[in-house]
C-alpha cells in the first residue's frame, strides 16, 4: 500500500512538472500580461501557517501581491485558502498580513473553502464575479502558477497570469509584519491529513471536487463530465 502511494504522488509531481518544464519563464509570462494592467483583481493561492511565522511561500506571495497592489497592477486581492492542514484559515492570515503591509482592508477580499490549488483558482474567480471584477490574474510562484495553465485553459476561464519575479521581490522589504492570527482560527479543525488519503488529495489537487456552478461549464462535454457536482 506504501509502495502504491508513493507511486501516486510520484506521478502527479511528474504531471505537474512536465507543465513547468515546458511553460514560459516568469519573466517572459509577466511581459505578455502586464500589458493588460491594471487588473481589476488578483488572485493569490494559500499556504499552510503555523501559528507563528509565515514561511517562505507565504511571505513570496503575499508580498508580491503587496507589489502588484501599490505599483497599481492589481486593484483588489483575493487571497484563497481554507484551514487546510493546520487550524488557521489560510485566506484569512494572509489578509491579514497584507493589511498589514498597507493593502487597505476594502481591497482585500477572500475565499475560505478551497483546500486545493484548483480550488484555490475557481473559487476565487466566483469571488470575483459575485463582486464585478472583470480583469482577473492568478499570481503565485512560477511552479505553482503553471501547474494552473491548462487548468485555466480547459475551463476557459478568463484569468491571465502574473507569476512571481523573485529578483523584483528581493528588492523590497520583506521584513514579516506582526498580526494576531487569533482571528483565522478554525473551530472543531480536522487536519486533511485525517480526513482525506493521498489519493484523495492527489484528486482534489487534478479538481476532482469542486463543486461548479453550471455557467461556468461552457461545453456539453463538461457539463456532462462534472454535472453531478453542479451546485
Amino acid at each position: 500500500m506504501k509502495v502504491v502511494s508513493i507511486v501516486i504522488w510520484l506521478i502527479g509531481i511528474s504531471l505537474l512538472s512536465g507543465c513547468f518544464i515546458f511553460s514560459p519563464s516568469a519573466g517572459k509570462t509577466n511581459r505578455k500580461y502586464l500589458p493588460n494592467a491594471p487588473y481589476d483583481a488578483i488572485i493569490v493561492p494559500g499556504v499552510p501557517f503555523d501559528g507563528k511565522h509565515w514561511s517562505e511561500a507565504m511571505r513570496n506571495r503575499v508580498q508580491w501581491s503587496s507589489y502588484l497592489y501599490k505599483k497599481g497592477i492589481a486593484k483588489n486581492i483575493i487571497y484563497s485558502g481554507s484551514a487546510v492542514y493546520t487550524e488557521y484559515e489560510e485566506a484569512k492570515i494572509m489578509a491579514l498580513y497584507g493589511e498589514a503591509l498597507g493593502i487597505p482592508k476594502e481591497h482585500i477580499f477572500t475565499d475560505p473553502r478551497a483546500e486545493h490549488t484548483t480550488e484555490n483558482v475557481y473559487y476565487s474567480y466566483r469571488v470575483a464575479k459575485k463582486n464585478g471584477f472583470k480583469k482577473i490574474a492568478l499570481a503565485t510562484d512560477p511552479f505553482q502558477l503553471n501547474g494552473m495553465r491548462k487548468f485555466i485553459k480547459k475551463f476557459d476561464f478568463p484569468i491571465d497570469l502574473l507569476p512571481i519575479i523573485k529578483d523584483t521581490l528581493l528588492k523590497q522589504d520583506l521584513t514579516e509584519p506582526t498580526i494576531d492570527p487569533s482571528s483565522a482560527k478554525r473551530a472543531n479543525f480536522v487536519s486533511i491529513v485525517d480526513r482525506q488519503s493521498k489519493w484523495q488529495r492527489l484528486r482534489g489537487t487534478f479538481g476532482q471536487y469542486i463543486c461548479w456552478k453550471e455557467e461556468d461549464l461552457k461545453t456539453k462535454h463538461l457539463r456532462k463530465k462534472y454535472g453531478n457536482r453542479i451546485e
